[in-house]
């Protein structure tokens, strides 16, 4: 079964087939939902659609507006406090993590909610709101709060979010590399740390040319005083 193939290739965890289909809520989250993502094509149906996804969430944890558009192959893995709004779209092969949000911030009838593109990977706790465009293959890193468009590959991190370094993105591009919770695990690649990095090495730099000008001076002075108490 490749939906189930693919979830062994995202989670180590996973032993069997049966206790994929028998254990994990993002699976029956899904499944619930494409019954009532039918349902919800049928103008009379839209109610016993909701009511479907409302007993998904009861039993998941999971809260998936049957109105979203969703492709192949979605993994929700361990899943509690997922919420994905009414006008959010999301590609194939897409892995969410718990407590995550595609969540709306106005109040027109029209597209609101974030549309995900191939292949992306949200971290557990992240929050994506407004009708943002998540690019293919991008990855969202653990508790990001994402309010504008993503470009493909990039991998972004923060409050509010912003995008690691650029030789990350092209290594990643080359190889589509599945990195667990969207966060990568060199901490150089976050843009605040090097920041951080680079200062406290120019500040180290300072303190030893202080410190050495001072011996320097200590050493001048310390001569100047030996010729006033001479003789000559």
């Amino acid at each position: 079964m490749p939906y189930i193939d693919s979830i062994f290739a995202r989670d180590p965890a996973a032993r069997s087939r049966l206790e994929v289909l028998l254990c994990y809520p993002g699976v029956h989250a899904v499944a619930i939902y494409r019954v009532a993502h039918l349902l919800w094509q049928v103008r009379l149906l839209k109610l016993p659609a909701r009511l479907l996804t409302y007993l998904a969430r009861i039993i998941t944890g999971i809260e998936i507006h049957p109105g979203a558009r969703i492709g192949k192959a979605l993994f929700i893995d361990h899943g509690f406090g997922v919420v994905i709004g009414e006008t959010a779209s999301i590609g194939d092969d897409v892995t969410i993590y718990h407590d995550v949000t595609l969540g709306g911030t106005s109040l027109h009838q029209g597209v609101r909610h974030p549309q995900v593109g191939n292949g992306v990977i949200i971290g557990a706790g992240a929050q994506l709101l407004g009708p943002i465009r998540i690019g293919d293959f991008a990855r969202i890193g653990s508790n990001a709060v994402v309010i504008s468009d993503v470009a493909p590959q990039a991998t972004m991190v923060g409050v509010p979010a912003r995008a690691v370094e650029e030789h990350r993105e092209r290594a990643r591009a080359a190889s589509h590399v599945f990195e667990a919770y969207g966060t990568p695990q060199d901490s150089h690649a976050y843009p605040t740390l090097a920041a951080l990095d680079a200062m406290a090495n120019d500040i180290k730099a300072l303190q030893e040319r202080v410190a050495e000008l001072e011996a320097r001076e200590a050493g001048i002075a310390s001569t100047a005083t030996q010729w006033e108490g001479s003789d000559v």
